[in-house]
């Protein structure tokens, strides 16, 4: 069941279109990784489906009713969170949760408050002024926010970016576990691609207003056909060269013993076959295939990959 929908979403500002005619659909329990490079439209985006800004054209639908009709009711069932949105600064963390908690009418919220705050190891900040927290705490804080309310949907926009490896990682599990626990839905945008490929299910890729590529992590990184090969061996190094040159394999040497192919994944177990048929005695063999973060930089640059 789709629980948000967006068809023919356009955004123009003067004659500049910052989002050209985009659909997709984010499905009830599942993640859906929203990315592109700066200035792709992602942003304006998430601002329009949390009404923030009005579309030039196109709908918005959350849980089969006009979000532009039942705003209220369909903001009650959302929430956001960003590491680059800020709370109140002068009051306390305690104090803005509160706020939001009573926005959101929530039920015995102090409980549910304190629970948060151990999950996300902020006992030592809660009654500090949120303007005096650290980037790292905020976006903790802000993480609180978002899930005050039991949302339906969150659109998260990059919530783990200025946390340390240690705390990003524990967000990244507490959303793996909170999915396990109900059927949460999130809209994600991060430029960590190992991130992406680790929680999200599919992968919007936007460039320039327009949605790019479509699909799983894993579709995505079959999109590459390349892969690259590196080969430790002892000796012969005229023979590598020789077999190497014959086949027009792209390659570069490191050193006296070690080489790097790079070609089509499907051809490495030949190449490794063949220079073994030589006499080539391989002492470490290392393959270095597409990774998501392959793909976004090959549509950021608009050109083929090229293996470093």
């Amino acid at each position: 069941m789709a629980v948000l929908e967006v068809k023919n979403l356009t955004k123009k500002f003067g004659a500049f279109t910052a989002v050209n005619n985009i659909s997709f659909d984010l499905r009830e329990g599942e993640i859906l990784g929203f990315l592109g490079p700066n200035g792709a439209g992602k942003t304006t985006t998430i601002q329009m489906l949390l009404g923030i800004t009005t579309p030039t054209s196109g709908t918005i639908h959350y849980f089969e009713k006009d979000f532009f009709k039942h705003s209220q009711y369909c903001l009650s069932r959302l929430n956001f969170t960003s590491a680059f949105n800020n709370l109140q600064g002068r009051n306390s963390v305690w104090e803005n949760l509160q706020v939001f908690a009573n926005l959101y009418n929530v039920e015995n919220y102090i409980p549910k408050i304190k629970k948060l705050i151990n999950r996300f190891e902020m006992e030592d900040f809660i009654y500090k002024s949120y303007f005096d927290l650290s980037t790292g705490q905020k976006t903790r804080a802000n993480f609180i926010k978002a899930l005050i309310n039991d949302p339906k949907i969150i659109l998260m926009d990059e919530p783990t970016a200025s946390l340390d490896p240690d705390i990003a990682d524990k967000t990244l599990t507490f959303i793996e576990e909170l999915r396990k626990e109900r059927p949460i839905t999130i809209l994600y945008t991060s430029h960590n691609m190992s991130e992406v490929t680790r929680i999200c299910d599919r992968v919007i890729f936007m460039d320039k207003g327009l949605i790019v590529a479509h699909d799983t992590p894993l579709g995505l990184t079959k999109r590459i056909q390349i892969a690259q090969l590196r080969l430790t061996f002892n000796d012969k190094k005229d023979v590598i060269i020789k077999y190497l040159e014959n086949e027009h394999l792209d390659h570069r040497f490191d050193g006296a013993h070690v080489v790097y192919i790079t070609t089509e994944e499907k051809t490495l177990p030949k190449i490794i076959f063949d220079l073994s048929k030589e006499g080539i005695w391989m002492t470490d063999i290392e393959v270095k295939k597409p990774t998501l973060e392959h793909v976004f930089l090959q549509i950021a640059r608009g050109e083929k990959y090229v293996f470093q």
